[in-house]
């Protein structure tokens, strides 16, 4: 009893026939893949479905699982027809939550949130009803656990997977988990997140990976490759896996396919007896690159951290450190803190003019800023602290240009102003290599239309990471 199975699914509702019609052809492989999968579910019986869906109420604290009735349709893509019902696994369901609590894995029913608050209905989304969908041609007899995975860590979203597997077994419930998850959206010129070469070189790698089963690789997987993929399988999979720690896997790749530029992959995973655990080493990995990471930091960047880890354990404004280099205390100048976990930006915060009396201070009250004041984040939390990556521009005076030809998204970063209204794009970032995007990203910021007049700025920055 326990974890029989898990799979790899991709979920875009174009592989329905009754939504895609002729166009579902061009991914006949992912079809024919998805029935086996189906097929081979069926065989195994299981009491249980856990599906994991990217596309669900995913939060940034918190794994979710859905507590509402379980019905949904792919009517929002014009197959009202297809409707889907399910019963809850209560019983499973409880469990997971209780011993998620133990471990302290921040995992929380969708009844405890308002949805309607961030404009989600309580129905299954496409991550949900595209799988199971193929599922339920062949495999009928079984309860429904669907949840969205928060942005926890990789090692988070592992031990959750844990969870999952050692409540089913505590039941003694045969479960099977579905991992409902696309590729890279890049892989070719007009796909949905545009395109990039590094879509390929993501896809090839996880798909290598997959194949494998190599739990190290995909740990060691470059975060700026992984941005760069613009995927959405990935906190998917580190759940599944999870759930089958602890077990000798064979692992097979079904399928592998990308006519519309996004990859999709179907996958299987068997437990075949038992084998060493990853738990611990990926938390042992994790403290080792820490480790590595704080002992190459220069002091802007350490000043950085520092001020952020004083403030989230404490409450208390660090105090300028003596030891510093001259220039961090002589001199002033606007300075933007951002801070990403696991190549997911968490926060960014900075002023474009210098605010405090010199650029240590400045540094100090940006990262704080950066780590609990960003509104499109929450505040940081003590456990997330390890994980978090700072990097530390230090602005040239910004200077008014009369022309975007004086723009290079690599070199200068641009500000425009109307008013009162400013918005502001630091250069040289991931995924913007056009001065077109760069002032198209600045407006947004701003609540600036393009229509409208506005001042156009340039600055430089030296880069501390």
């Amino acid at each position: 009893m326990g974890i029989v199975g898990c799979f790899l699914m991709p979920h875009p509702p174009i592989m329905v026939p009754e939504v895609g019609k002729q166009e579902a052809l061009k991914v006949k492989k992912s079809i024919d893949a998805a029935h086996k999968v189906g097929m081979e579910i069926q065989e195994l019986n299981p009491e249980t479905i856990v599906i994991i869906s990217p596309h669900g109420p995913v939060f940034q604290d918190a794994i979710l699982i859905y507590d509402f009735p379980l019905k949904g349709s792919l009517a929002d893509f014009g197959a009202h027809e297809v409707k889907l019902e399910f019963e809850p696994d209560e019983e499973l369901k409880d469990e997971i939550l209780k011993r998620a609590e133990k471990t302290d894995i921040p995992a929380i029913k969708s009844s405890s949130v308002r949805l309607s608050r961030y404009g989600i209905r309580k129905e299954l989304d496409h991550g949900v009803m595209v799988p199971l969908y193929f599922i339920s041609q062949h495999a009928r007899d079984f309860k429904l656990v669907p949840l969205a995975f928060g942005m926890l860590s990789y090692e988070d979203l592992y031990a959750f997977g844990k969870v999952i597997q050692e409540s089913a077994k505590s039941l003694g419930k045969d479960v099977v988990v579905v991992a409902s998850g696309d590729l890279s959206h890049r892989l070719l010129p007009g796909a949905p997140a545009g395109f990039t070469p590094q879509g390929k070189v993501f896809d090839e790698r996880l798909v290598s990976i997959l194949e494998r089963f190599d739990i190290e690789a995909l740990y060691d997987l470059d975060p700026n490759l992984i941005e760069k993929a613009g995927e959405c399988g990935l906190r998917s999979i580190w759940i599944m896996l999870g759930a089958l720690d602890g077990f000798e896997v064979q692992p097979e790749v079904l399928s592998y396919e990308g006519p519309f530029g996004v990859g999709y992959c179907v996958a299987r995973f068997h437990p075949e007896g038992e084998a060493e655990s990853w738990l611990d080493k990926l938390f042992q990995k994790r403290d080792e690159e820490v480790k590595k990471r704080r002992e190459n930091e220069d002091p802007y960047v350490k000043l950085a951290r520092e001020s952020l880890e004083t403030y989230v354990k404490t409450g208390k404004v660090l105090k300028v450190p003596e030891g510093l280099p001259r220039e961090m205390i002589e001199e002033r100048a606007g300075v933007f803190v951002s801070i990403k976990k696991r190549g997911q930006l968490r926060g960014c915060i900075g002023t474009i003019m210098p605010t405090r009396k010199n650029i240590a201070e400045e540094i100090i009250r940006n990262a704080i800023s950066a780590g609990c004041e960003d509104p499109r984040f929450f505040p940081v939390k003590p456990e997330e602290l390890p994980e978090l990556i700072y990097s530390v521009d230090v602005l040239t005076p910004p200077e008014p240009i009369d022309s975007p030809d004086k723009l290079d998204p690599k070199r200068y970063g641009v500000i425009v102003k109307k008013g009162s209204r400013t918005g502001v794009l630091l250069p040289d970032l991931e995924g913007i290599d056009t001065v077109e995007e760069q002032i198209q990203i600045a407006l947004r910021k701003a609540g600036i239309r393009p229509t409208e007049d506005y001042e156009l700025f340039r600055f430089e920055v030296i880069r501390h990471h």
